[in-house]
């Protein structure tokens, strides 16, 4: 027999989220025997409760300042009111639309997909839930991560990401836990929906991670559209009574709410896989050690996207995958950078960012130009809004290449989104100023920037 026909499998994929289908997909393209297990609906976090349910319901956000606005256009009319019964059906059904997709994917590419949950037995064995083993050459570890609360006394009453889009009834008061970007998406969709929101950051600014200004702009434009930040501030208990859920702060106070979100971290999703019984390193956090080839402890055994924690971003977990195939079954040329890898956050206003915040920037290149600009846009000439958008370009002045861009404003992922491959290609300031902008638009700031 073979070496590689005493296996099952060329690849056992543990986990059908976005990391692990695209591995499983691709590995099967390349005529390699793949299989997948997965115990939750296809496609993991970002299909069913991540990025894609957030950005339909931060659309659905959207709509009722539209409405507001429109009177400075001469629309009138009565203001439209929120069928929350509706927006969860017509997500749901989406979401199940998705999961089919994903299995005909599956389908197409030849992956026997198995339902059910599966755990190591040893380096080359899965154990399914079922009682059924199987064996494959190689292992990879898809699991992706899981929202985490900390010990609070009455944590029971709270709720996380996972349960935010399905709540049986709207909730007319919500109060946010966490300040980083799934914390102020939530707190910025829900305030746009309608919920009088709170968000309590134990910090003193929200946003951690991302430019300093950015960050400023950004907390100052939700707490102008309603929502009521609250920073160096964190809940000591939360209990059930007849008026809602009461939390009781560090400082003695007491806030009342119907529903009390946490989004204070994820953990990897290692539970019950039982890695570390066969030896497998993990870090303090409990994230899947890997080498620069995605490889484990285990030789047999490959990690990838959320489970390693690196950066628990959906398009990452792909391009992870992209390496990973190529590297087992493929010409070993694929390389992952980890550098200018762009992103947004659906606060409102959204983000978007690619490359060094200026803080960062300074620390590595040392002498840099930043360029900022801060306007209204035309829309709001007539809405009456008085909402901002704010750009900032920098610059190394060495290479004049420009090494991070940042924008806070109306469809700024979709912008930054076409700016990214440039930065990514090491365009310079030149470059920019040598490029004309389409006219009237926000993202020709960009190009126009010279104080």
């Amino acid at each position: 027999m073979s070496e590689q026909n005493k296996f099952d499998f060329d690849l056992f994929v543990i986990g059908a989220g976005s990391g692990g289908v695209r591995a499983a997909r691709m590995a099967a393209q390349t005529g390699a025997r793949v299989a997948a297990a997965e115990g939750a609906p296809l496609g993991g976090t970002c299909v069913n409760l991540g990025c894609i349910p957030k950005k339909l319901y931060s659309y659905a956000a959207h709509y009722a300042e539209a409405f507001e606005e429109s009177h400075g256009y001469g629309w009138e009319g009565e203001k439209p009111v929120l069928n929350w019964e509706t927006l969860k059906r017509q997500r749901a059904t989406e979401i199940s639309r998705l999961n089919g997709v994903y299995e005909n994917l599956f389908k197409g590419a030849g992956v026997e997909l198995i339902r059910g949950w599966a755990k190591l037995q040893d380096p080359n064995t899965v154990l399914l839930d079922n009682g059924k083993t199987y064996t494959a050459r190689h292992i990879l570890i898809a699991t992706g991560g899981k929202p985490t609360v900390p010990d609070v006394p009455g944590k029971e009453y709270v709720i996380t990401s996972n349960e935010i889009f399905d709540l049986p009834e709207f909730p007319q008061r919500l109060l946010v836990v966490g300040g980083g970007y799934i914390a102020s998406e939530f707190a910025s969709i829900f305030n746009g929906l309608g919920s009088r929101v709170i968000q309590l950051y134990r910090s003193e600014q929200i946003l951690r991670g991302f430019d300093r200004e950015i960050r400023d702009f950004v907390a100052g434009e939700m707490r102008k559209a309603g929502v009521e930040i609250r920073t160096n501030t964190n809940i000591a208990s939360v209990e059930k009574t007849s008026e809602g859920l009461k939390a009781t702060l560090e400082d003695g106070s007491v806030l009342v709410a119907d529903q009390i979100l946490y989004a204070t971290g994820r953990a990897p999703n290692i539970k019950g896989l039982g890695f570390e019984a066969l030896g497998g390193q993990t870090a303090k956090n409990g994230a899947i050690k890997v080498n620069e080839r995605y490889q484990t402890s285990i030789p047999s055994i490959f990690a990838l996207g959320d489970v390693t924690d690196r950066i628990q971003l959906t398009p990452v977990a792909l391009a992870e995958a992209m390496v990973l195939v190529d590297d087992l079954f493929g010409k070993k040329q694929k390389k992952m950078s980890y550098e200018y890898i762009p992103t947004a956050v659906f606060t409102h206003p959204n983000i978007g960012t690619v490359g060094y915040s200026e803080e960062e920037a300074r620390e590595k290149f040392g002498d840099i130009r930043v360029f900022r600009s801060e306007f209204r846009p035309l829309k709001h000439t007539l809405s009456g809004s008085t909402a901002r958008v704010f750009m900032k370009l920098i610059v190394d002045v060495a290479s004049d290449k420009v090494v991070g861009m940042h924008m806070a404003g109306d469809d700024a992922g979709e912008i930054i989104q076409g700016f990214a491959v440039a930065v990514k290609a090491g365009v310079t300031k030149a470059g920019f100023d040598s490029t004309i902008g389409i006219h009237p638009t926000a993202a020709e700031e960009f190009v126009t920037m010279r104080g």
